[in-house]
């Protein structure tokens, strides 16, 4: 009765050094892929040539903080296509400079979303499907996250015509928009 008695003794110490044991190498392993990702995404990019000069002027000319993204509900809206069936169901996310923006454009949200419901309406699916088109979305919704706030953008067609008029208009507007940036979450077209 001794013998099973030892063999019943040893047996769990074995068990418990295998456990152990991958318990060890998990930790060792998020640890080599923690520190790979860091490497990865915290490094300081390097310009084509392989000089760091430029990246880091232009790091130290703008604000250390990070943006604030400020995401929006869904958006489904009827699109002006022949026969009124098709639909757009949009996600945008804005990028602002700061969390004082932030609180602006949440303060006028409701303005916001009514001249960004009424933009995505005036398209048609056809426009709406390719990049160029998107891009003249996000451009707008831009234009029109700015406004409340007291900050123009210039059109994205005002650079196809350079008409003196908007030349100078354009060198009146001093202060540049504290919205960075109108990202899509989600883009489906039905």
């Amino acid at each position: 009765m001794s013998a099973p008695a030892a063999a019943e003794a040893s047996a769990p110490p074995k068990a418990k050094g295998k456990k152990m044991l991958v318990i060890i190498v998990a930790v060792v392993l998020l640890l080599v892929l923690g520190g790979g990702g860091w490497f990865f995404f915290l490094r300081h990019p390097a310009t084509e040539d392989g000089e760091d000069a430029a990246p880091a002027a232009h790091a130290s000319a703008k604000s250390t903080t990070p943006p604030v993204f400020l995401p929006m509900d869904n958006m489904v809206v009827n699109l002006a296509d022949a026969g009124g069936e098709k639909f757009a169901q949009v996600g945008i996310t804005i990028g602002v400079v700061d969390q004082h923006t932030s609180d602006a454009v949440k303060a006028n949200l409701p303005t916001i979303r009514s001249a960004v419901l009424l933009l995505i309406s005036q398209r048609t699916s056809e426009e709406l499907l390719t990049k160029e088109g998107k891009e003249k979305l996000a451009h707008e919704i831009l234009r029109e996250v700015s406004t409340p706030l007291g900050y123009e953008v210039e059109d994205a067609d005002a650079e196809e015509d350079p008409a003196p008029k908007k030349k100078a208009k354009k060198k009146h507007v001093a202060a540049a928009s504290p919205i960075l940036s109108v990202l899509f979450s989600s883009f489906i077209i039905q």
